[in-house]
């Protein structure tokens, strides 16, 4: 009977996870280029002295879906999407060098340019700094080009340009901060072939009718787990009673 109660109740326990996994994803259904996270199941047979009869469940976190969100036209300057494969540079909060597809930039009091999360934007020589200007554009190959104040409305001096890269999906790996960065944690060299697309925003891949199916799915999982837990408690209780008649 204890062989029932291992199987199913890890299982139950990473059911729990898996919930948690999903809900979190559908949390963040609107977030502007959100990578959707995965989880996956294994069986573990629980070594030691004797023969291995006994196994659980473990929950793995396999990583993120790399597919693309939905690209929206919005027309605000600092809006990016990146087309096709391919991240922008940003400095994490430790500050090491992180990859999303989070083109919601904005610039903060100190002229330095973020992402939506408050994340600085690097360029070529660390995070960029955006003079005071009238007008700013940002170029296909992240190139940032402003109208310092005060000049001709044809003059346009380049500040810097957003470091673009195209590392392997298998090389890459989600932090608990949303931002991905490669296994190794080693910055990846900036690539010419990555573009962006001005004026708009990648959504996040999260399909909410996927992730709605996949929690009623779990929570009757977690239901049947529980009745199996309760069925095998019953039937320890009825063999304890048998033996007393004995």
């Amino acid at each position: 009977m204890d062989g029932v109660l291992f199987v199913v109740g890890s299982g139950a326990k990473q059911l729990m996870h898996a919930q948690a996994v999903n809900s979190h994803n559908l949390a963040n259904v609107n977030t502007i280029g959100f990578q959707a996270d995965l989880a996956n199941f294994r069986t573990q047979v629980v070594n030691g002295a004797g023969h291995e009869s006994r196994a659980y469940a473990v929950a793995e976190d396999v990583g993120a879906r790399f597919d693309k969100g939905t690209i929206q036209s919005t027309g605000r300057p600092l809006d990016v999407a990146v087309n096709g494969d391919g991240w922008i540079a940003v400095q994490a909060p430790d500050g090491s060098e992180a990859y999303t597809r989070a083109g919601n930039l904005r610039i903060n009091i100190n002229g330095q340019l973020l992402t939506g999360g408050g994340h600085p934007v690097l360029g070529e020589a660390g995070p960029i700094v955006i003079p005071e200007a009238e007008k700013l554009e940002i170029g296909q190959d992240g190139t940032i080009s402003v109208r310092p104040v005060g000049q001709l409305p044809n003059t346009l001096a380049e500040v810097g340009r957003i470091k673009l890269v195209a590392p392997a999906q298998e090389d890459l790996v989600k932090g608990g901060d949303g931002l991905l960065r490669t296994r190794t944690n080693a910055p990846v060299p900036a690539s010419t072939e990555v573009t962006l697309i001005s004026g708009a925003l990648e959504s996040s891949n999260v399909n909410s009718v996927e992730a709605m199916v996949d929690m009623i799915g779990l929570a009757r999982q977690f239901e049947m787990a529980v009745t199996i837990m309760q069925t095998a408690k019953e039937m320890d209780e009825k063999t304890s009673q048998l033996m007393d008649l004995g």
